[in-house]
């Protein structure tokens, strides 16, 4: 098996095992900021207007239920490789009665099944610093959009400047790692975490990566203090 895909195996199998707690966890090591992050974001695009929405990388729904209820589109596929975190999703989704307008399926971030063209929006919050292969990931979103389409994106960082830097370091190796296994009971995920945003690349990286996939008229915005950065890009 290839290195990528032995990644791509590991991965799924940590969000299997998270994916009881995962919300609860993600909430409580945000202290709950992460909603304001997702609301933002999804009001960014909103002003677009899409009808038929990619969420990928979408975990347990959270943000697909979020674009559901504050755009109002037509259609969301939530897709994602750990059938753990999307059965959690879809039991939210008939408790939430939106059944019909969002559905989940197994996808490979870098090989997706859809026609060329097929959503007027690809999303994705904190997620896509799981790919295994983030340009190919990328290039497979800016595929399956329609010409015009919108590409969003929100993603933890590492903040740029003292003393926030400093601090957050300590929170992210010191505290995530420990709540981490004290709730989901699981010793690597809530270390992977750390060092899945420190390898990340910044804002300033990530706009040229964003063009080089295909896309233009890309922007970004840092919240608090540098933690989460929103990306909005067109096809």
């Amino acid at each position: 098996m290839a290195e990528g895909k032995v990644k791509q195996e590991q991965i799924r199998r940590m969000f299997d095992r998270i994916a009881p707690t995962y919300d609860k966890l993600n909430h409580m090591l945000s202290l709950g900021i992460d909603r304001r992050w997702r609301r933002s974001a999804v009001d960014a695009l909103g002003k677009f207007n899409p009808q038929q929405i990619l969420d990928i990388a979408t975990g347990t729904g959270d943000f697909a239920l979020l674009l559901a209820k504050r755009i109002k589109p037509q259609h969301i596929t939530g897709a994602d490789i750990s059938e753990g975190m999307m059965a959690v999703g879809r039991e939210k989704v008939l408790k939430e009665g939106l059944q019909d307008t969002i559905s989940f399926q197994w996808e490979d971030c870098t090989n997706l099944s859809f026609p060329d063209g097929s959503f007027d929006a690809v999303t994705s919050a904190y997620g896509i610093r799981n790919f295994h292969d983030l340009d190919a990931g990328l290039r497979e979103m800016q595929r399956v959009l329609r010409s015009g389409g919108h590409l969003l994106i929100v993603e933890l960082t590492s903040p740029p400047r003292f003393p926030m830097k400093q601090l957050f370091w300590v929170y992210a190796h010191v505290v995530m790692p420990l709540l981490g296994r004290l709730i989901s009971h699981d010793d690597s995920a809530y270390t992977y975490l750390p060092a899945s945003m420190e390898a990340f690349p910044q804002p300033e990286q990530m706009e040229g990566i964003l063009s080089k996939a295909g896309f233009n008229r890309i922007e970004w915005k840092r919240f608090t203090f540098g933690i989460s950065t929103m990306y909005l890009a067109e096809k």
